[in-house]
Parts: C-alpha cells; sequence; structure tokens
C-alpha cells in the first residue's frame, strides 16, 4: 500500500500555527510516504514565506515529495521581479525545476506548471505541456497509479468555480486521460472534490479522476470548506485508489476524517 499526502494552497505568510501543529501531527500518525504540494504555497512569493514553508514541509519527515508553483508563488507586489524572474524565490527553496517528475515502483507523478507571469490568477496549459506529460505518461509501468500534478483545476463540480479552470483544460484533460492518467490532482479554488473526468468532458472514454484539494493551513478558507488535505491509499494489486479528506475540525485541534471515496482504476491499453 503506497499512501501520499495532498497538501494545496497552504499560503505561508497566513497560515494558522494550531492548524500547522495539527498536520504536522497527521503526518506522524499516518505516515505517508510521498507528499504533493499542488501550489500557492505562499501568499506573495517572498523569501521569508518560501523559508517558512519549506522548513514546515521538512519538519513533516515524508521521504519523497513533489511540489509546482502557483499563481500566489509569483511576486504580485514586485512587477520587474514578477517579469525578469518570476519563479527565483521559489527555484531558491524547492530547486529548479518547475515541473518535476517522481517515478517510484507504484507510483508515477508528473508535475505541469500551470501559472504564467502575465495572468494575474488563471492558469493555462500549453500544447507542448501537454503533448510533454502524455508521452511520459504512456510510458508508465503497469502497477504505477499515474497522476497529474496542476494548480489550476482540469475539473471542478461547481457552476460557480467554472470561471477558475485551467486555460486549456480540456484537450489536457482529454489527452492525459487517454494516455494513461488515473488522477489529476489540483487546487486553486480552496474547495476539495472529486470527480470523473468524463462527466465533464463526455468524449473521454478512459476512466479518470479529477481530484481537488482544499487549503491545508490558511485562514483564507471558503465559508463552505475550512482547512483540509487529502491522503491517498494506493492498492496496486486491485487496482485501486481511494481518496481521503481530511478536515481540521476547531473544536477537536486536529484533522479528522471527513470523507472516504474508493476510485476504481483502468488498466486496459490506452
Amino acid at each position: 500500500m503506497t499512501l501520499l499526502l495532498q497538501v494545496s494552497d497552504p499560503h505561508f505568510g497566513t497560515e494558522r500555527p494550531q492548524v500547522v501543529q495539527a498536520l504536522r501531527r497527521l503526518a506522524e500518525a499516518q505516515r505517508p510516504q510521498v507528499l504533493v504540494v499542488s501550489g500557492d504555497i505562499t501568499q506573495r512569493g517572498s523569501n521569508a514565506q518560501f523559508d517558512a514553508a519549506r522548513r514546515f514541509l521538512d519538519s513533516l519527515g515524508i521521504p519523497a515529495m513533489l511540489t509546482v508553483p502557483g499563481n500566489h508563488d509569483i511576486p504580485l507586489l514586485n512587477p520587474l521581479a514578477r517579469w525578469l524572474w518570476p519563479y527565483a524565490a521559489y527555484q531558491r527553496v524547492f530547486g529548479p525545476e518547475l515541473e518535476p517528475v517522481l517515478d517510484l515502483p507504484e507510483l508515477l507523478l508528473i508535475g505541469v506548471n500551470t501559472t504564467r507571469p502575465r495572468r494575474h490568477k488563471d492558469g493555462e496549459v500549453s500544447a507542448a505541456q501537454v503533448r510533454r506529460v502524455a508521452e511520459r505518461l504512456r510510458a508508465a509501468g503497469e502497477r504505477q497509479l499515474r497522476i497529474v500534478v496542476t494548480h489550476q483545476p482540469v475539473h471542478v463540480v461547481r457552476t460557480r468555480d467554472e470561471h477558475n479552470l485551467l486555460h486549456g483544460a480540456g484537450p489536457a484533460a482529454r489527452a492525459w486521460a487517454e494516455a494513461g492518467a488515473d488522477l489529476v490532482l489540483g487546487g486553486h479554488i480552496h474547495f476539495p472534490s472529486v470527480g470523473l473526468l468524463a462527466d465533464r468532458y463526455p468524449d473521454i472514454s478512459r476512466r479518470a479522476w479529477g481530484v481537488q484539494a482544499g487549503t491545508a493551513l490558511s485562514w483564507r478558507i471558503r465559508f463552505e470548506a475550512g482547512n483540509s488535505v487529502n491522503l491517498l491509499r494506493y492498492d496496486a494489486a486491485a487496482p485501486q485508489c481511494a481518496v481521503e479528506r481530511w478536515d481540521y475540525v476547531d473544536a477537536a485541534d486536529r484533522f479528522e476524517l471527513a470523507r472516504h471515496e474508493e476510485l476504481p482504476l483502468q488498466r486496459d491499453a490506452a
């Protein structure tokens, strides 16, 4: 069994200290092998915020980590930095690769940088990015859970969130699903959800899922969704993936299991 923790939109600089400690306790109790951070790691992309984020993520003691930047990880208040070196602070802390790949015996994680300095909030995926990810997915091993990680979503479950969909989401979702993707993980909208990609894009013939995480640590929560993270449990023998949403409960000062969904996976040729 492979256990993955998805943390999204922690927005360091706006983190709630008690939630930070509670997430650390959850990681100690569950002991995931892989950590995915799906963007908006900081609130304003400052060096101090990135340093605090890295210290916290390292303190979780999770052996493997994959991160992608979010729109908040590009400087907003410094126009010169935004245009000339938008990822300098991010890369100083998380390394030069903006689109990392994590290739493990039972897990293939492919990061996609969907941020664009010219856009304020919206994300975008290019045709070249779509092709690169599809080619890597087609080379996946039979036992691997195949995951694409973006910041802005390719799938949302509420009409009011549709304006936040990634520009190019339709072609990307179709190409990645047909190439063998099982899950596309995202964040950005601070609203957790799980849905079949084919529910939004009916011409997708394979079973693939969009998995959205809420905001992990920030006080910038939505009134209908508080702080939460996702735990993914993958059984390569089934093959099946369980997605668990863990919500921070203020009264108990801890993350508690709020929802458990079993996602059947498709393993015939894409």
